[in-house]
């Protein structure tokens, strides 16, 4: 059978039968309908949106679950059949959240947050946004282990891994979480948790969405008040000294597990200049806090370092919507020497694109991220399937973020984005700085996420897969993010 495959009305009732005339008929937005235009466009980069056969915006797991089973009752192994899974939309590249002539679960609509003052927990749903997620824990004085971006789905973030600007003291936003609602290939809501099917609860850690459409979460939450922190803004000649306090600060971080820093390097095709910054997070109150002296003490053009709260600060480093977007990553030993080697491609990969690209306003950009030993302690006690246990010592993760204006330069940021991730990844091998880790969240589609989790993590992921989804639903036909099947 197939689904909403014509912007033709007529069609679309023939072809759709299957939903139309179920009980989640008022839940579909058709073609047709004024509201589907803004529907395609709901994605942060502009690169994304393809044009479904339908939205389907369920409003409780139980309309996910029933929407599930239909369509896969209804799977002839045609485009029409397969479904996407919409949180918040913030993958950059076609097909991550949505599928051409099929169906999108767009679950924009299951985005509450209540706070449980009785079990010091959250409970959040799959659709909602980090940034509504901070503003309502805040009245409370808590938070939790969450995005770093107004704009980022709660679901996809956590079945990623999660980075948070909590992370050394708590770990990855995925170790916080206390149960998993998710809804089953069969259209059956189970709950995952340490005490209820504890395997699965393991396999979501990292599993991206190859087990189920998870619909709610429940996260430890913690005191948390005002922070201190924002951006120092240097000149690019600053960039050796910044790879250097990066480095040493990495080491530093058990000392102190209140900090969070990111190096950035952003390469504006518009200006034809480069900022460079360093983002500095304190999740308390203390301003300027010992473990940032080597930072403050880079040359500055510009500081914004204030007390403030998560959201302001979230509102400041998160690069703006509005264009066509690449995320690529690696994970690599801390190493200054990497860094530099980076800096050096950074640049060459700066020129390259400036003699081909049509785009008048485009950005290249590097983010620096330190990743601790620390981040590793879930998979240590085998609660995830990230595989971190394998890293020895502290690292740094990369993500380049390259965003453009005309689809005339896909070909080239792509082929300009890869080839720098290859050759740095070849060099940090060559001086034993390699990891096999790519961050799922960072992740480019050509990526390949968890075959870097190692063997054994990868084999219970798969064994997940054939016990929770045995005709493989969620392989076969909702295509979208990072597959066991194709790994």
């Amino acid at each position: 059978m197939k689904f909403c495959s014509n912007t033709n009305i007529q069609s679309v009732f023939q072809e759709c039968i299957a939903l139309l005339n179920s009980p989640l008929a008022p839940y579909l937005v058709l073609p047709s309908s004024p509201r589907y235009p803004a529907l395609v466009n709901a994605h942060y980069a502009t690169s994304a949106p393809v044009h479904p056969a339908c939205f389907f915006q369920p409003q409780s797991s139980e309309q996910v679950g029933l929407g599930v089973s239909i369509l896969a009752e209804a799977d002839d192994g045609s485009p029409e059949c397969q479904f996407a899974i919409r949180g918040g939309g913030h993958a950059p590249w076609k097909g991550a959240a949505g599928v051409e002539g099929g169906v999108t679960i767009d679950l924009a609509f299951m985005n509450s947050t209540v706070y449980n003052s009785d079990t010091s927990s959250v409970t959040i749903m799959g659709g909602a946004r980090w940034g509504d997620v901070y503003k309502t824990l805040q009245p409370y004085g808590v938070a939790v282990t969450g995005g770093r971006s107004d704009t980022v789905g709660v679901g996809g973030l956590i079945i990623g891994g999660g980075l948070s600007y909590f992370g050394n003291k708590y770990g990855l936003a995925c170790d916080n979480v206390l149960s998993f609602e998710v809804v089953l290939s069969s259209g059956q809501t189970i709950t995952a948790s340490h005490t209820s099917h504890p395997d699965l609860f393991r396999a979501l850690k990292g599993g991206g969405n190859n087990l189920g459409i998870v619909t709610k979460v429940e996260l430890r939450a913690f005191e948390q008040g005002p922070l201190w922190g924002g951006l120092l803004v240097h000149g690019a000649a600053d960039i050796s000294q910044q790879n250097r306090v990066l480095v040493h600060f990495n080491r530093n971080l058990t000392n102190d597990p209140h900090a969070q820093a990111v190096a950035i390097w952003n390469y504006s095709g518009k200006s034809k200049s480069t900022l460079v910054a360093s983002g500095l997070q304190y999740m308390l109150k203390e301003e300027h806090a010992p473990i940032f002296d080597e930072f403050l003490a880079i040359p500055k053009t510009f500081s914004t370092l204030r007390s403030t709260d998560i959201y302001d600060l979230m509102m400041e480093t998160a690069p703006p919507p509005g264009k066509r977007a690449l995320f690529l990553t690696i994970t690599f030993g801390n190493d200054v020497r990497v860094l530099e080697e980076l800096r050096n491609l950074h640049n060459d990969s700066v020129d390259v694109v400036t003699d081909r690209v049509e785009s008048e306003d485009w950005n290249f950009i590097t983010f620096l991220q330190p990743f601790p030993a620390v981040l590793g302690k879930g998979s240590v006690k085998k609660e995830n399937v990230l595989g971190l246990d394998q890293m020895e010592g502290d690292h740094i993760l990369y993500l380049l973020f390259l965003a453009w204006e005309s689809p005339n330069d896909d070909a080239l940021f792509h082929e300009v984005g890869y080839d720098l991730i290859g050759k740095l990844k070849a060099y940090s091998n060559e001086i034993c700085a390699g990891s096999d880790f790519v961050y799922m969240n960072y992740a480019g589609r050509e990526q390949n996420p968890m075959r870097g989790y190692g063997e054994e993590n990868f084999q219970h992921l798969a064994a997940m897969v054939k016990k929770y989804d045995p005709i493989g639903v969620f392989q076969r036909q909702c295509p979208g993010g990072w597959k066991v099947s194709g790994a």
